[in-house]
């Protein structure tokens, strides 16, 4: 089956027009990146948005609520409870859960983060990448950065076997979306006041595209994606074509994409 003809010039034109729309403060309240952005401090917006995009499936109503239910726990500061939280304080998560996220995959979450940042300064070096051992994928190093993070978060003796599940990787083909929005939180830096742009050492050029349903939904009505089914590779695909729109910011489609596909179904 032939691929058909991309106009690139209407399609930049529209979703340009999408991202003015979405990518701006009004998009907060309603989105879990209203999590993270309760906080001013680097390592709690991380913590915070880490949590947020973890937890980021099914209604965006329950999610939000969710994760108020999550950083309350965390006496609303999150860092500080990482670091010198007591056995004791862990007992309110015995019966948190959403979805398929229950209280051994939060209980691993705080021991492993506790681990991490009792050693490092930002979440940001856990997806720090050796491009020649991690990852032979030249145009999505990337790649390389969520393999390392998985590694990493993954790296205590005692980790519980099904906590693996919420964490994706694309050694495993996965689409990654949950980290890949996370990223963009991070990463992208436009003075929107969306994303924060905390993160330096990854260009925003390497992003990947969050690919949820929504997304997906519109993107193979325009042709971005051809791929069946959606794992690593759609992603990627998908990417690929955003970034003959924007070769330097190909993930701000993402609010375009989102947009169409759930705001405005």
């Amino acid at each position: 089956m032939s691929r058909k003809r991309i106009d690139w010039l209407a399609l930049r034109e529209l979703l340009d027009n999408r991202v003015a729309r979405y990518n701006c403060p009004a998009f907060i309240e309603l989105d879990p990146v209203s999590i993270p952005h309760q906080f001013s401090k680097k390592q709690d917006i991380e913590i915070a948005g880490f949590f947020a995009a973890t937890l980021a499936w099914g209604q965006r109503t329950t999610i939000i609520n969710k994760c108020n239910e999550l950083v309350k726990m965390m006496d609303h500061s999150p860092h500080d409870f990482i670091l010198h939280h007591r056995l004791s304080d862990l007992k309110v998560f015995k019966h948190f859960k959403h979805r398929t996220f229950n209280a051994t995959d939060a209980l691993y979450f705080i021991e492993s983060l506790s681990h991490y940042y009792s050693h490092n300064h930002s979440l940001e070096d856990a997806f720090i990448w050796d491009r020649q051992q991690l990852t032979s994928n030249k145009d999505f190093p990337i790649e390389g950065g969520l393999i390392n993070f998985h590694k990493t978060f993954f790296s205590l003796p005692d980790y519980p076997k099904r906590t693996i599940k919420h964490i994706s990787s694309p050694a495993k083909k996965s689409a990654c979306k949950r980290l890949n929005m996370f990223l963009r939180w991070m990463v992208r830096q436009d003075g929107n006041g969306v994303d924060f742009g905390l993160w330096k050492k990854i260009p925003a050029a390497q992003l990947v595209c969050p690919c949820d349903v929504h997304v997906e939904r519109v993107a193979r009505k325009l042709n971005l994606i051809t791929r069946t089914g959606m794992n690593w590779q759609t992603a990627t695909e998908l990417t690929a074509n955003l970034r003959k729109l924007d070769p330097q910011d190909p993930v701000k489609y993402d609010f375009a994409l989102f947009g169409m596909g759930i705001l405005e179904r």
